[in-house]
């Protein structure tokens, strides 16, 4: 059993004096890349202003952006919350039900079979 255990031994001194050896097929590593650029800084006018109303039984909120109103929702006490959205930044306001699409197509039922 000594004999194998020095058999063993043998061979892994030489194994690893093969792996010791140098390699002339190395590459170096490549350069380390930049770092980041800078974030750009923080602009508070950027940041949206909410104002929020209640009154009658309702909550309003108003958002603005550098003092634009772009956005109304409101949330009645008894009911479906809906908002009020200023597309085109001119006042007009569209009404947008909570999660609906911007297009409401109708569907009947024309006949069932």
């Amino acid at each position: 059993m000594r004999f194998i255990h020095a058999i063993l031994a043998v061979l892994a001194l030489a194994a690893a004096s093969a792996l010791a050896q140098n390699r002339t097929d190395l590459q170096p590593l490549p350069a380390i890349p930049p770092p980041p650029p800078e974030m750009a800084p923080f602009d508070e006018s950027l940041e949206p202003v909410v104002t929020i109303k209640k009154r009658e039984g309702e909550t309003v909120e108003e958002h603005r952006i550098n003092g634009k109103l772009y956005k109304i929702v409101v949330t009645p006490e008894h009911g479906v919350p809906y908002t009020l959205i200023d597309r085109e930044g001119d006042g007009n306001f569209t009404q947008s039900a909570m999660g609906s699409p911007t297009l409401s197509v109708p569907m009947w039922v024309i006949g069932t079979f």
